[in-house]
C-alpha cells in the first residue's frame, strides 16, 4: 500500500518570491532516507512552500510505471512529480504518459554551460537528457557493503572477492531484479568495468554473466527493499550484499553503522523527476523541476544522503562546501561518482535495459528460483 505523508510546510518568512498563486500537488518518491533529503533539499527550500502557498504532499511507492500508466489511462492522475529510473523515464515517454519538457530556459551552470550540457556521460556515451520527459537528479550506484568485523583478517577488496565463497564464506545478499547483478557478475569474471556494457550487449554477453552467478548458487539472500540490505549484513545473515550506496552512506554518517565498501565494479545508475502526462498541476510541478534541479538544490540534497548530483555544477557546490554533510562529517569519500571511483565503475547504459529489460527479468526470476 503506498503510504501518503502529508507534509504541512508553512514555515512563512519575509521573502517575496513570487506574486503568482501555486495550487497544492502532490510529489512521488522512494521513501527513507532517500525521500527525507529530498525533502529538505528541494521541497523546504522552494520559494512556495517556505512563503506558505502552497505545500506538497509526498507518496511513496515501488517504483515502476503502473500506477502512473493506470491513472494516466483513467483520466484521474493525481500525482505531480514523479522520481523515476532511467528505463520507466525512456518508456514512459514513448508510451506517452510523461509530460516532455523544455530545458532552454533552466538554470545554466555558472560556467555558462546550458542546462543540458552541465550533465555529464549518463552511460549512454552523452550527456544531457536520457529522455525528453525526464529531468535530470542524482546519481547512485548499486555497491557492495560488509561488516569489517565480519573479516577480522583480510578483508573484500574487489567484486572477484563478492563472487568468491571460498575464500570469503557466508552467504551474500542480492536484489531481486537483473539490473547491476549481470555487470557485477562480469567484472567478477575478468571484464574491465569500462568494458562491461559493450560484453553484455554482445553476443552471449547475458550468457556469460549468468554463468559466472553460479559461483554464487546456494549462497544468496534476496532483497527487495532498500533497508534489507543493512539489515542482513548488521545481523550477520549474510558477510556481504549489493546495496544502495545512499542507504550505507546515510547508515554510516548519521547512524555510526559499522560498514565499509567495495567500490570496485559498482554499477552507477541514476533517478530522473518527471511529470506523468495529464498532471492537473503541470505548470507549479514544471516550476518545481526547475528549482528541484538547480545547481545548489542538487547540492542540498547531498547534506542527507550520499548520492553525487546529476549537474557537475551542484558536486563542485559540495567540494567547495566540505564537510557537507549534515552533522560536519565530510560527504566526498561516500560519494559514487568522484573521479577515483569512476575509473572503476559500470555505468549503467538505461537505453539497452529499456530495450532487454522484460527478457532479462525472466531469465532472472528462473535463476533466483534454481538459486532456493
Amino acid at each position: 500500500m503506498i503510504k501518503t505523508i502529508k507534509v504541512a510546510l508553512l514555515a512563512v518568512i519575509g521573502l517575496a518570491f513570487t506574486a503568482t498563486a501555486y495550487a497544492d500537488f502532490t510529489f512521488v518518491s522512494w521513501g527513507g532516507a532517500y525521500t527525507m533529503s529530498q525533502q529538505k533539499g528541494y521541497i523546504d527550500t522552494w520559494g512556495p512552500v517556505k512563503n506558505g502557498s502552497t505545500k506538497v504532499s509526498v507518496e511513496n511507492y515501488n517504483g515502476g510505471l503502473g500506477e502512473v500508466k493506470a491513472q494516466v489511462e483513467s483520466g484521474n492522475v493525481t500525482w505531480d512529480v514523479v522520481d523515476i529510473l532511467p528505463v520507466d523515464a525512456i518508456n514512459g515517454c514513448d508510451e506517452g504518459l510523461l509530460e516532455e519538457l523544455d530545458f532552454s530556459s533552466w538554470e545554466k551552470a555558472p560556467n555558462g554551460d546550458s542546462f543540458l550540457e552541465s550533465i555529464p556521460d549518463n552511460g549512454t556515451g552523452v550527456g544531457g537528457t536520457i529522455s525528453p520527459c525526464a529531468a535530470p537528479q542524482i546519481w547512485w550506484t548499486y555497491v557492495i557493503i560488509y561488516d569489517p568485523k565480519a573479516f577480522p583478517e583480510k578483508k573484500p577488496k574487489s567484486m572477484k572477492d563478492f563472487f568468491d565463497v571460498k575464500k570469503f564464506p557466508g552467504k551474500r545478499g542480492v536484489h531481486t531484479w537483473p539490473q547491476a547483478v549481470l555487470e557485477m557478475a562480469l567484472v567478477a569474471d575478468g571484464v574491465k568495468p569500462s568494458k562491461v556494457n559493450e560484453v553484455l550487449q554482445g553476443e552471449g554477453g547475458p550468457d556469460r554473466a549468468f554463468a559466472k552467478l553460479e559461483d554464487l548458487k546456494g549462497h544468496v539472500v534476496h532483497w527487495s527493499a532498500g533497508a534489507q540490505p543493512l539489515e542482513l549484513v548488521s545481523s550477520g545473515e549474510v558477510v556481504m550484499s549489493i546495496v544502495y550506496n545512499g542507504r550505507a552512506g546515510a547508515a554510516i554518517l548519521s547512524e555510526g553503522a559499522s560498514f565499509d565498501y567495495v567500490w570496485e565494479g559498482q554499477v552507477l545508475d541514476g533517478d530522473w523527476i518527471a511529470i506523468p502526462k495529464g498532471s492537473k498541476n503541470k505548470a507549479e510541478a514544471i516550476e518545481f523541476l526547475k528549482h528541484a534541479t538547480t545547481c545548489a538544490s542538487q547540492a542540498e540534497q547531498a547534506k542527507y544522503i550520499t548520492y553525487g548530483p546529476m549537474r557537475t555544477c551542484g558536486l563542485d557546490v559540495i567540494k567547495k562546501g566540505e564537510p557537507w554533510f549534515h552533522n560536519g562529517i565530510a560527504v566526498l569519500p561516500h560519494m559514487p561518482n568522484t573521479k577515483k571511483k569512476l575509473k572503476k565503475s559500470v555505468l549503467t547504459d538505461p537505453v539497452w535495459w529499456a530495450d532487454h529489460n522484460a527478457e532479462l527479468k525472466e531469465q532472472w526470476a528462473a535463476w533466483m528460483a534454481g538459486n532456493k
